[in-house]
């Protein structure tokens, strides 16, 4: 089993299922109650309104305190100018449709509700149309600053951000409309792994000091405080579809772009015209075990 961090500052180690995000019945149950509400809706259809107790605002507000300093000091300067657009009130939990509304007006895109994993096809692909999967549930408040899974302060202060900015939005859009184009399992792995090690764990360089645009990133007090520690590489196609997705955990490796403008260029370059024939083309290697499958983990 994967470790996860089980103090409140995400420095100590345990298993994941002692997480108490995964240990506490009556957590889960509320979780659950939450997430259940988007089984069975449509790509575009609206998001339930939830009714979000004190203790869950009290955990967005820790949250937002914490992260807000981090981002400071560690996202990169294209990402703090597109917070300052982003619906991310500090006072409590937004609802998704406040979000939507904002983010609509700036980019086209909408929050679509998600339950939990997502398959490919579907996560990847509604992008194409202006719709980001993104769940409705808060993280346990006994550990305020990690999550092992997403959660909506992983989407607003990760991918609302990115979605309040026409150039990440732009990226989004690329990625959907190469998942629409194929159907195979590998070609949407493909597609999946280079949007992880992307708009999920990116970081680019500035003065060559690594800052933090990727949204897993941006969402996580732990992982901000210490992916300039981790195995940093230049971004390369062959090396990053090698790598398993680390979903619970800290990532221990991330790619680098020298700047948003190279990875605009870098994903439109494999993305533009992708399609079952991509990983051929490029000869990049088959891998033995299948990645993770749908929207991935938050922290």
């Amino acid at each position: 089993m994967s470790l996860t961090p089980l103090n409140t500052d995400g420095t100590t180690m345990g298993r994941a299922e002692e997480h108490p995000g995964f240990a506490d019945p009556d957590y889960v149950r509320r979780r659950n109650l939450i997430a259940d509400r988007a089984e069975g809706r449509q790509v575009g259809e609206p998001s339930p309104e939830v009714h979000y107790t004190e203790a869950e605002h009290a955990t967005w507000r820790a949250v937002h305190k914490a992260l807000w300093r981090a981002q400071d000091h560690w996202a990169c300067r294209e990402v703090l100018r597109a917070r300052e657009l982003a619906p991310i009130p500090a006072e409590g939990v937004p609802q998704h449709e406040e979000v939507s509304d904002r983010l609509e007006a700036l980019t086209g895109f909408r929050f679509t509700p998600a339950g939990g994993i997502v398959p490919n096809k579907r996560f990847l692909g509604a992008m194409a149309e202006g719709y980001f999967h993104a769940v409705q549930y808060v993280r346990h408040p006994a550990m305020p600053l990690y999550t092992p899974e997403p959660d909506v302060l992983h989407d607003v202060f990760g991918h609302g951000i990115h979605l309040a900015d026409p150039f990440f939005a732009d990226l989004y859009r690329t990625v959907g409309r190469a998942a629409a184009r194929v159907d195979t399992a590998d070609a949407l792995d493909l597609i999946s792994r280079v949007y992880w090690f992307t708009l999920e764990y990116g970081v680019t360089l500035e003065q060559r000091r690594p800052r933090a645009y990727g949204a897993a990133l941006l969402s996580s007090f732990g992982e901000l405080g210490r992916f300039a520690h981790a195995d940093l590489r230049p971004f390369d196609l062959a090396d990053l579809v090698r790598l398993p997705y680390q979903v619970a955990g800290y990532q221990p490796v991330v790619f680098t772009v020298s700047s948003l403008p190279h990875l605009a260029e870098l994903l439109h370059g494999f993305l533009d015209d992708f399609d079952e024939t991509t990983r051929d083309r490029y000869r990049l290697p088959v891998l033995s075990e299948r990645g993770f499958m749908g929207r991935p983990v938050g922290r």
